[in-house]
């Protein structure tokens, strides 16, 4: 559709609309400035998140229709900032082909080294939405710690045993649990390398 616009002098401007629906930008700042508001510990609703971006609630809607599809987006968000981080440290040369010890060792150090806290968690913030939003997580970082069926029992228990290990530390920091000093952060870390690394 286009309006065209007679200025006195006789010009004529198209006032074209066909301009893009929303700016990447936008989207992408109501997600950062949602999942900002998340790490503080409050509670994410649709009326939050438009005040904690510095919009309308109608305008964030325009955006995230319901709060599902925010929290959806801002999950996205989150694991996205994972996965560089996460794909920034293996260790292979061919990183489009890693093993299951380089994504494990990776995962491994990532946990370790954090930082992360309560924003980290903000798929268990809303009881009604925790089942997609926790199925939405498995299924991305899933890709990460999958251990193949097709691995000999004991080593496949050694390195469930090795992610296992990773969630924890990672869980106990996202939730302010009882923090360990970092020389036993980096003993645990060294226990699940060794893990990794026996018989494979």
């Amino acid at each position: 559709m286009s309006l065209l616009l007679t200025l006195p002098v006789g010009r004529v401007v198209d006032m074209s609309t066909s301009a893009p629906a929303h700016r990447p930008s936008a989207r992408g700042g109501v997600l950062a400035s949602t999942l900002a508001w998340a790490r503080t510990g409050a509670s994410v609703s649709l009326v939050s998140a438009a005040r904690a971006a510095g919009i309308t609630k109608a305008g964030l809607m325009y955006h995230f229709p319901t709060k599902e599809a925010l929290m959806t987006a801002v999950i996205d968000h989150l694991l996205d900032g994972y996965e560089r981080d996460l794909a920034a440290r293996l260790a292979t040369t061919n990183p489009n082909v890693p093993t299951i010890s380089e994504r494990l060792a990776a995962y491994v150090d990532w946990a370790c080294d954090g930082p992360f806290d309560y924003g980290d968690l903000v798929m268990f913030t809303d009881p009604r939405l925790r089942e997609p939003l926790t199925e939405r997580w498995n299924s991305r970082m899933g890709a990460w710690v999958d251990v193949p069926e097709t691995l000999p029992a004991d080593q496949r228990a050694r390195l469930h045993g090795v992610r296992l290990l990773a969630d924890g530390i990672w869980l106990n920091t996202a939730g302010n649990g009882i923090a360990l000093s970092d020389e036993d952060t980096d003993a645990i870390r060294a226990l699940a390398h060794h893990l990794i690394q026996e018989n494979s």
